[in-house]
């Protein structure tokens, strides 16, 4: 069984659809690339999953669990969470108030010493300004703590949108080295990323998303040697 599975999932805006007859895995302990150009639908992939656009058509399972009608805070307490792209921060409030909305619900209230002392672990950076406003850290640390703040709420499955998405190129390499230490910590990844090379570094299995469909899927191995990927994705 996978820890996540969609099949034939179609959503959109209103009258507008955006994906068709999304069908893909996610295997628990692993990271899952969904790569593809602007406008492919991917963050609406991943808002279709959390649950903040519905679902048209499809299914969506979590843990065995039927999820595409439910609401978003009841996906995010089994187990399900989304990191927006630019971290989905809150700028008017410090570091750790940040940090401590993630972890809304009440059992994460219980642990939360421990999960604030895994965030510092693995983003020391944030310890050092756990009492500064959000809204004054660079770009890289803003992105660092909105995937820590999805890591409050202790999730089986954390969605990442675009993580390198306005970076420098040292504060990239930085921020999916994070990436690969939260998979360390058991938390299987979605992630989202227009930069290829980097994602398929790191994935072991991923999807090209094209105008709302999956063109091609295999293990990262298949996609890089793959003509398609090369020629409009990595420029070879």
């Amino acid at each position: 069984m996978y820890l996540l599975s969609a099949d034939g999932l179609s959503c959109g805006y209103g009258h507008s659809q955006v994906l068709w007859d999304i069908s893909f895995h996610v295997e628990e302990g692993g990271i899952v690339g969904i790569i593809g150009s602007n406008g492919a639908g991917k963050t609406t992939l991943l808002r279709t999953l959390s649950g903040l656009v519905p679902a048209q058509s499809g299914k969506i399972e979590f843990s065995g669990e039927r999820i595409e009608h439910l609401s978003p805070h009841k996906i995010v307490e089994r187990g399900l969470s989304q990191i927006p792209e630019g971290g989905g921060i809150f700028p008017y409030m410090t570091v750790l108030e940040n940090l401590k909305l993630g972890a809304f619900l009440p059992w994460n209230w219980k642990r939360i010493s421990q999960s604030l002392d895994l965030v510092f672990e693995l983003f020391s950076t944030l310890e050092d300004r756990k009492n500064q406003m959000a809204g004054t850290l660079s770009g890289g640390e803003r992105q660092m703590l909105g995937i820590g703040k999805g890591l409050m709420s202790s999730p089986k499955l954390l969605l990442i949108d675009e993580p390198s998405s306005g970076l420098a190129p040292k504060l990239v390499l930085r921020v999916f080295d994070n990436i690969k230490e939260i998979q360390k910590h058991n938390v299987t990844i979605l992630l989202v990323e227009q930069n290829v090379q980097y994602c398929l570094n790191m994935a072991s299995r991923a999807y090209v998303l094209e105008n709302g469909r999956i063109v091609l899927e295999g293990t990262s191995e298949e996609l890089i040697g793959h003509e398609h990927v090369r020629k409009a994705y990595l420029g070879i």
